[in-house]
């Protein structure tokens, strides 16, 4: 499964939806569903304007879980 560490990268940085919409010109609809991990996809355009913005790598983003249900 992938996991999305956007709200925590946000909280550490102290950066808001409504900042991280200005800064990177997404919509803020497509930000709060990454921020609450409810999202079944992110385009690689988004995902390079949210790392630049926050200034980390997608690795830091997201991130693969192995399922035990497997």
């Amino acid at each position: 499964m992938i996991k999305i560490h956007l709200s925590r990268i946000m909280g550490e940085k102290r950066v808001n939806i409504a900042e991280l919409s200005r800064m990177t010109g997404l919509h803020r609809n497509g930000i709060t569903k990454l921020y609450n991990e409810e999202t079944d996809g992110v385009k690689f355009d988004t995902l390079d304007k949210i790392c630049k913005a926050l200034d980390c790598h997608v690795q830091d983003v997201i991130e693969y879980v192995e399922n035990d249900t497997d």
